[in-house]
């Protein structure tokens, strides 16, 4: 709901940085996400504090590998890379918590059933879209086609670490933003509707 209006304020530094890297986007995106799963040992060992810096990391190189792939160049298989580990990741904290506590269970479940929600709209709705030649860069310059909704990315980091703060009440923080990722699902739909009819 919010990446667009911060695209513009992390950009820059986030442009400057890539500057100034000897590294690729694949070789961040990859070490962004092997950084970003050792919340799942920390959150289930209680390490909260640490699972906020590794969640933190994790999302900081996933705006880091955007700014390289645009420095270098980007690739196909670079974008399937960001999107695929991004959707693994998230995930992966839901999981964790049942580690921590299996009363969770039921929670994170409906978490992740929600999470596939927003993400098979998101990517037939892009698939689609460059089926048919439709473009956006709303969100920045992406490879793929990119539908927004209630829950994006910043609402996503926000979820994960209100759920790291506050623990005990992860089963709210889940069960709350579960059902605005099925009114995400849901506004998709309709959009898919409106364009592919």
């Amino acid at each position: 709901m919010f990446d667009h209006r911060l695209r513009p304020l992390v950009d820059r530094p986030l442009h400057g940085l890539a500057r100034s890297l000897p590294l690729t986007a694949n070789q961040v995106t990859i070490g962004g996400f092997a950084t970003g799963l050792l919340a799942v040992p920390a959150i289930a060992t209680g390490w909260f504090s640490l699972a906020l810096i590794t969640i933190g990391l994790n999302r900081l190189a996933d705006g880091l590998d955007g700014a390289l792939a645009r420095r270098d160049g980007p690739t196909d298989f670079g974008a399937y890379l960001d999107i695929v580990l991004d959707f693994l990741f998230y995930s992966a904290v839901p999981f964790a918590f049942v580690l921590y506590n299996p009363a969770n269970g039921p929670y994170a479940a409906f978490l992740i059933f929600s999470f596939i929600a927003t993400g098979t709209t998101f990517l037939a709705f892009s698939a689609l879209a460059a089926h048919r030649g439709l473009t956006t860069e709303l969100r920045g310059k992406k490879s793929i086609y990119y539908l927004g909704g209630l829950t994006e990315g910043f609402e996503t980091i926000v979820a994960l670490c209100l759920m790291c703060i506050a623990p005990a009440y992860f089963w709210l923080i889940s069960s709350i933003f579960g059902i605005m990722c099925w009114i995400t699902a849901a506004t998709r739909i309709a959009v898919a509707r409106e364009q592919f009819s």
